[in-house]
């Protein structure tokens, strides 16, 4: 007698796997890697991506071309994720971990195909990285002493930049890279480098200031009788609202003569003269607020010789506090020598078509600003992205000083070596050792394709050439041939290749593991499942 056949899920949902459903994850997770493949290198092309609104973002960065694109293949999404962890951590090599993990998966893709049980080639390719990255230890190169230091930091700078839209100034932007870090603190802490984007002009015109720069806030009546330069600087730091307003709330008062009446309205008039009264007592002759500073503050602190500012940026003030010192105050009654901001220059100066505020000679120098200039929107947009990706670099370096030469050279010595330890191992485990050697030839692969080169000839060169012993041979696309990347300055960061080796294998791990999706059935009116009760 037949048994009735068990229903565990719901009509509609869509339930795929075995061997076929790894096999449709690793080819979503290719077809995610060829999204951004051609942008890898010095010659890699932009990407132009048009959001629902309409908005265009041009980029050649891994991260955010992904971020943009909004994969919605559950199994692809972890691209995504890994090019994201990338750009966190070390700020760049997020088109390379891509590609990378996608060759892995690639190379996999036989076996699977052949009945080779996941879990074999986990284990493989976890011990592989594991063997790779002792491998790597043992390439790095230490930098020590000052002036060797900061020579490795402007080059790995340089490195970086030369595969982004500012590549032609590479040099100008990675010496003020390096003086942007060098200008912090032990921490290093990102959020101290302000970056100001100002359209017009040229990009030889931007400029690092070591210390803060913002655009002039809304100003009131009486804001050009202000001074715009002060020597000898003391910075109130206030989230006080200076200003006076109608009350919210409704009151009814009962006064029986027109003496109480008139204190009534003096008194809110009072209350304001007596707080810009212990502002001006405390010797600050800089007034800037979180909140409004309205027009009859701004006319008594002009009367007075002082210059004001209110609505400042949260962050702004906060990189003025770490370069000033001092304390943001929501009260004055305290206000005090001791609790100001203190610079040696202040001044105010057109930048393009807009008024910025300059605070330099901090007492402590902990902060900076870069001032971006150019044409197009999007170009100065992508620029930034781009000097995000250095400072990531150099901070990471500083904290990091041992290098590798890039240009494909450090994944063609890695792939020697694994190939190498791959012919001692015994069994089908080779295979998986040699297919996950085989994966690092992809970068210098795909770099001789994205300059036009013809990638089978430079990488016979290279295999030769390592075989010989020549670890940093690489590919010198600018000459367009076969060199030594070390001697070139290409240099990278150990950290940016450590990362991407170990987020590339464990991302193939977790893609080959998966050998069922279970997709839950959504309503037409936005993604409840049926059934149940709304959250």
């Amino acid at each position: 007698m037949m048994r009735p056949p068990i229903i565990l899920l719901k009509d509609g949902t869509e339930n795929k796997q075995g061997k076929g459903q790894i096999i449709s994850n690793i080819n979503a997770c290719m077809v995610v890697a060829d999204s951004v493949r051609t942008t890898l290198g010095p010659r890699g092309l932009d990407k132009l991506i048009v959001d629902s609104k309409g908005a265009t973002t041009i980029s050649n960065d891994g991260a955010t071309i992904l971020r943009l694109l909004d994969i919605v293949f559950p199994a692809a999404s972890t691209m995504v994720d890994i090019a994201r962890s990338q750009d966190a951590e070390v700020g760049d090599g997020t088109t390379s971990v891509v590609i990378l993990a996608a060759e892995i998966l690639k190379q996999m893709k036989p076996f699977i195909e052949d009945g080779v049980h996941p879990q074999l080639l986990i284990r493989a390719i976890g011990k592989a990285c594991e063997k790779t990255l002792k491998e790597l230890e043992g390439l790095e190169i230490k930098i020590s002493g000052e002036s060797e230091l900061r020579d490795m930091l402007v080059k790995c700078a340089a490195t970086t930049l030369s595969s982004k839209l500012v590549s032609q100034e590479r040099q100008f932007f990675a010496n003020m890279i390096v003086d942007a870090v060098n200008t912090l603190d032990a921490h290093l802490p990102l959020n101290m480098i302000g970056i100001k984007k100002v359209n017009g002009g040229n990009l030889n015109e931007s400029r690092l200031i070591k210390g803060v720069a913002f655009q002039k806030a809304f100003s009131y009546a009486g804001f050009e009788m202000q001074p715009k330069k002060y020597i000898g600087v003391k910075v109130a730091l206030l989230n006080i609202e200076l200003e006076l307003k109608a009350e919210k709330d409704n009151a009814e008062m009962r006064l029986t003569n027109v003496s109480d009446f008139q204190a009534v309205v003096d008194a809110e008039w009072n209350i304001l003269y007596d707080k810009l009264q212990k502002i001006h007592d405390s010797g600050a002759n800089v007034v800037l607020s979180k909140l409004p500073i309205g027009d009859v503050a701004t006319q008594w602190f002009a009367d007075r010789d002082m210059f004001c500012a209110g609505r400042i940026p949260q962050d702004d003030l906060e990189r003025l506090m770490a370069a000033c010192g001092g304390s943001v105050l929501t009260t004055v009654s305290q206000i005090e020598d001791s609790v100001l901001g203190k610079c040696g220059k202040f001044y105010e100066q057109q930048v393009g078509s807009e008024r910025y505020n300059f605070f330099e000679e901090c007492s402590k120098a902990h902060a900076c600003t870069l001032l971006l200039r150019g044409g197009a929107e999007q170009f100065i947009a992508e620029t930034e992205r781009s000097l995000h990706d250095a400072i990531m670099i150099v901070r990471r370096a500083k904290k990091n000083d041992s290098i590798v030469a890039g240009g494909g050279a450090i994944e063609m010595e890695l792939s020697r070596l694994i190939r190498d330890h791959a012919k001692g191992i015994e069994g089908k485990d080779q295979a998986f050792w040699m297919a996950y050697a085989q994966a690092f030839e992809m970068i210098p692969r795909q770099l001789c394709q994205n300059a036009g080169l013809d990638a089978l000839d430079v990488l016979n060169k290279l295999r030769h050439r390592h075989a010989q012993g020549e670890k940093w041979a690489g590919i010198d696309i600018h000459r367009e041939a076969v060199g030594d990347n070390l001697a070139a300055c290409v240099w990278e960061p150990s950290l940016v290749k450590r990362n991407a080796i170990t987020a590339a294998t464990e991302a193939a791990c977790l893609v080959l593991s998966i050998d069922q999706t279970v997709k839950n059935p959504r309503t037409a009116s936005g993604g409840q499942m049926p059934g149940l009760p709304g959250m």
